[in-house]
């Protein structure tokens, strides 16, 4: 017996020290987004050990529905839907802050539940587990669209936009992060840089230069794209 007891207190010993070596970062448990939207759900890691290791980002369940699409993108890289992993290299302190999991809503409203495991390549049960859920609704102008513990971000306003203007409200709570919003064209070309401050809570966007049709704003956090969403103008 006691030489049971000692196993299991050495095999829970090493599973709570691969978990102290992995630290998941904005754990935001509710998403929400609009009809046709791009979503994108951002996944940041820390290896909070004290050597380099390489780690697999899983998606390890998703229930999208027949319309909808999700796919890994590494910075400027998308991965192909089938594709349920990615693998990163870390060195100490280091924290993946260019993935993200991007979610094509679709055009029906409904409930999407995902799970996330990152753990150190060769040892599955070693690490964590995150757990979270898109909203889709068809109108929610009103609600905020990202939250996490940096930022609570709320849809541009109106939208689509008929006049020279329209807004974004936003809460940084962070003074220490660039926030920042680009408005692109469908090209992808920008057409327009807004910054963020801490000290404000609005933003607004100019739209008088911008011809009818539809853009994309991004939202970014130290240059990290954290929402995009579709923005119409019509003049």
């Amino acid at each position: 017996m006691m030489r049971i007891a000692c196993l299991m207190f050495l095999l829970l010993g090493a599973f709570g020290v691969s978990a102290q070596g992995i630290e998941w970062l904005d754990r935001q448990e509710n998403y929400q987004a609009g009809l046709g939207q791009n979503t994108r759900i951002p996944i940041r890691i820390r290896n909070t050990s004290d050597r380099a290791q390489t780690f697999i980002i899983r998606k390890a369940a998703a229930d999208l529905g027949t319309n909808q699409k999700g796919y890994f993108c590494l910075g400027d890289e998308c991965y192909d839907p089938m594709i349920d992993q990615v693998t990163k290299k870390l060195e100490p302190g280091e924290v993946v802050s260019n993935l993200v999991f991007v979610v094509e809503t679709g055009l029906s409203a409904t409930s999407n539940s995902f799970r996330f495991e990152a753990f150190p390549k060769g040892s599955p049960t070693m690490g964590l587990e995150h757990n979270f859920l898109l909203s889709i609704e068809e109108k929610h102008a009103k609600a905020f669209v990202f939250q996490s513990r940096e930022i609570i971000i709320h849809d541009v306003y109106p939208n689509p936009v008929t006049d020279h203007q329209a807004y974004l409200n936003y809460k940084l709570n962070d003074d220490a992060i660039k926030a920042k919003v680009v408005i692109h064209n469908i090209l992808g070309s920008p057409v327009g840089d807004y910054e963020l401050p801490s000290s404000e809570t609005r933003v607004k966007i100019q739209a008088e230069e911008l011809s009818s049709g539809v853009y994309f704003y991004t939202v970014y956090l130290d240059n990290v794209g954290v929402l995009t969403r579709k923005l119409v103008v019509r003049k």
